[in-house]
């Protein structure tokens, strides 16, 4: 009918048919080389397809401090590491879906002027200088839609940009893509009715994680050195474990969030906040250093004033290990990666106590009550707005009651009761440097099977320092396989292992869905330990090598 509203399914196909047409030709991947879906692993793509030359698998092969000493020297232009990066981005995104939105001639634009400026001073514009950073899709960008997953967001640009656009670029960094995420960013997998879903490039049948699952798979690709993405029950660290990659989960008022958007706009009982991803430890440190040293509580009102701080290395941590957390146990790689990890730390000579899991499960249950605290009339007035249905990964929120100030400000209660009782015992465990466990239960998991976040949703409501880097250990179907007799925690727990695959032998499928795939762990320190946290991960690292 002539004048009807769209539906929201073709607002989404139009969405998605924008994107793949802003990419340039020259970046779209010819057909004769163009991997068929079989072909599940596709990190390889970049040397193995000779599509790219040679400068720019040296340029996108490249850290994000070994990108800066080039371009603030003057060895490379930022032009042509620009270039090299988008045209990599965009065979991610044909390869990955991991995009949500392209930059490409206004990243072009702004590079050549940082090279004017380099030719006309001999001196880089600042510490970030021509190295293309990528961000999530709820920073905003003037001009570019933010739509978080919804329908209703879409075609409605930004009008103003979100306080960490402004300073990256005001410290000569490149932006150039933004990056999928699932539905309010509330799922653990990267899935919306407008993009559709992300998938992991090392496996392409398996998840990349949510709700930062863009950028860990544009970063797992080689597409980005360095990404920024958000986390508010672990956003940024189980995408960073399904793919193999650093991240660092900062406590709130350490980087500027203020003005990006949010699924959950207004919620602040525990707060989201965001933190880089690379592929190196090093990439972590460099963001960190530089967004703290730019002075971003001068512009964000929630920053604390505290710019970096260097801390000491120390070359004998005592860290408490936490096993499992009482309501899911680790799938039997990462319980593997566990125990290995340990068992190096302690030949390293490094003290390792055991943790218990004393409060995990009433955390998880506090998080669940604040994201549903407003009877999910946010998600659903934003599905409203498109006549979108929910997806089913959320029907939940379609479910949940509005628990009113009162009960609210109960939940309060019990969540600093909770933050109490943790530093109470951090404190009796004297001389404690940090906590290592896992990221999540499993290494990852195919497509619409990631059920638990209760090991990293315990320290947002904490609001501590957390770091996820890979143990080194991959999933391996002849080795990981568990104990015939033992007994699941709970119905939660029986789900996980038996959909992962994880099946006692003589059982055909064992682990063979995610054969191969690098398991991540986390260390976590107190709250705005985030230097001690980057420096243990550091150690942690040697013990491993």
């Amino acid at each position: 009918m002539t004048g009807s509203k769209p539906t929201w399914g073709s607002v989404g196909a139009a969405k998605r048919d924008a994107l793949l047409a802003s990419i340039p030709a020259e970046w779209v991947i010819p057909d004769d080389i163009f991997p068929p879906e079989s072909q599940l692993e596709v990190t390889s793509f970049p040397i193995k397809s000779g599509w790219f030359t040679p400068r720019e698998l040296e340029i996108t092969g490249c850290t994000a401090a070994e990108i800066l000493d080039k371009t603030t020297s003057g060895a490379w232009t930022a032009e042509e590491v620009t270039r090299a990066f988008c045209k990599r981005a965009a065979a991610a995104h044909q390869l990955t879906n991991c995009l949500s939105e392209t930059l490409f001639p206004e990243a072009l634009a702004t590079a050549k002027e940082l090279d004017a400026h380099f030719a006309a001073t001999g001196k880089p514009i600042g510490p970030l200088h021509g190295l293309p950073i990528s961000l999530k899709d709820n920073f905003n960008i003037v001009g570019k839609d933010s739509t978080i997953g919804f329908t209703a967001f879409v075609n409605s640009p930004a009008t103003y940009n979100s306080t960490l656009t402004d300073l990256l670029r005001n410290a000569g960094a490149v932006l150039y893509v933004k990056t999928n995420v699932p539905t309010a960013m509330m799922i653990a997998e990267t899935v919306n009715n407008v993009f559709g879903r992300t998938v992991n490039p090392h496996n392409r049948k398996l998840t990349s994680g949510g709700s930062s699952g863009g950028e860990s798979a544009l970063i797992a690709f080689g597409g980005s050195a360095l990404g920024v993405g958000t986390d508010i029950g672990g956003s940024l660290r189980i995408p960073a474990a399904c793919t193999g990659i650093f991240t660092l989960r900062p406590s709130a008022g350490r980087f500027p969030n203020f003005l990006t958007k949010s699924g959950l706009a207004g919620q602040e009982s525990v707060l989201s906040v965001n933190g880089p991803m690379a592929a190196q430890l090093s990439g972590i440190e460099l963001y960190t250093r530089i967004v703290t040293n730019a002075q971003p509580w001068l512009r964000d009102p929630k920053c604390v004033p505290m710019p970096w701080c260097s801390v000491e290395r120390k070359e004998k941590l005592k860290l408490a290990v936490l096993w499992d957390d009482g309501v899911v146990k680790p799938t039997p790689p990462v319980r593997r990666a566990l125990r290995e990890t340990v068992e190096k730390l302690r030949k390293a000579g490094h003290e390792v106590v055991d943790w218990s899991a004393e409060g995990h499960k009433e955390a998880g249950d506090i998080l669940d009550r604040f994201f549903l605290s407003d009877g999910g009339k946010s998600v659903e007035a934003l599905l409203s707005g498109a006549d979108e249905p929910i997806r089913p990964e959320m029907d939940r929120y379609g479910t949940a009651k509005d628990r009113g100030v009162y009960d609210l400000w109960q939940l309060h209660l019990e969540r600093n009761a909770l933050q109490k009782m943790y530093m109470d015992r951090w404190n009796a465990c004297e001389g404690l440097d940090g906590i290592l466990c896992p990221t999540t239960p499993y290494a990852t998991v195919e497509h619409s099977k990631f059920r638990y976040v209760g090991y990293t949703g315990i320290y947002n409501i904490l609001d501590y320092s957390c770091m996820t880097f890979p143990s080194g250990v991959c999933v391996d179907s002849a080795v990981d396989v568990p104990v015939t007799n033992e007994t699941p925690l709970n119905e939660h727990d029986e789900l996980a292992q038996k959909e992962c695959k994880f099946l006692p032998p003589p059982h055909p499928d064992n682990a063979s869905a995610v054969h191969g795939m690098s398991v991540g762990l986390q260390l976590v320190g107190r709250r705005l330990e985030e230097e001690k946290v980057i420096m243990m991960t550091d150690v942690v690292l040697s013990a491993l090598s």
